[in-house]
């Protein structure tokens, strides 16, 4: 019998980033420090004491199309669990190669969109590549982000999904903060994490 090998954080109280949205930016600045020594996987730079994690470059794309990785992280479970209709509109923020884009694309149909944000245009061109085999092209959008801002339509998205990517982000408050402007009344900010205690999961420490 295979187990839920991630946590999914649906975050509903976004009272706080909301009102950060309406008002002038608050310094956030005491929230990060960076540090001389720290892990190898690291970038040196902490978020409330949660060192921020390397991004992984489109040269690893391979890793994130492995056979095995619906058997690993039961990507599945996870699919049925953000529960998708016809017609919804998705962002994939830090998509990668696409593994769940054309996956949920196959689920919002022709009626629906994926909007896949990524910060690496190599691995957008990647994915698109990916989109265009599984004739899933017109129904997903590569959106080049920034690593404060991932660029998306205002009050466009049903669902935000982030799998194995917060940890990377260098700028988490900011980016959240302008995710949220990209929901629609409603919508839902989906972050999946896979469980550090699980050995199970071969996932270095920091992501």
């Amino acid at each position: 019998m295979h187990t839920s090998k991630f946590l999914v954080l649906l975050c509903g109280c976004l009272g706080p980033f909301l009102a950060g949205a309406a008002e002038q930016p608050r310094p956030v600045g005491a929230a990060y420090e960076t540090q001389v020594k720290h892990d190898r996987d690291g970038i040196g730079k902490f978020y409330f004491g949660r060192e921020i994690a390397q991004v992984m470059g489109h040269q690893a794309a391979g890793w994130l199309e492995r056979r095995n990785r619906e058997e690993e992280e039961r990507t599945d479970l996870l699919l049925n669990a953000l529960d998708l209709k016809a017609g919804d509109v998705v962002a994939d923020v830090g998509a990668g190669s696409g593994y769940f884009s054309w996956r949920m694309a196959q689920k919002v149909g022709p009626t629906g969109k994926i909007f896949a944000n990524d910060i690496q245009p190599e691995m957008l061109e990647l994915l698109m590549a990916q989109m265009r085999k599984r004739n899933v092209e017109k129904i997903v959008e590569p959106i080049l982000g920034t690593v404060q801002d991932p660029k998306l339509p205002a009050n466009s998205t049903d669902l935000i999904l982030l799998v194995d990517v917060y940890h990377e982000l260098d700028f988490p408050f900011e980016m959240t903060r302008a995710m949220i402007k990209g929901l629609k009344p409603g919508g839902r900010l989906v972050l999946v994490e896979y469980r550090g205690e699980d050995p199970a999961v071969p996932i270095k420490k920091l992501h």
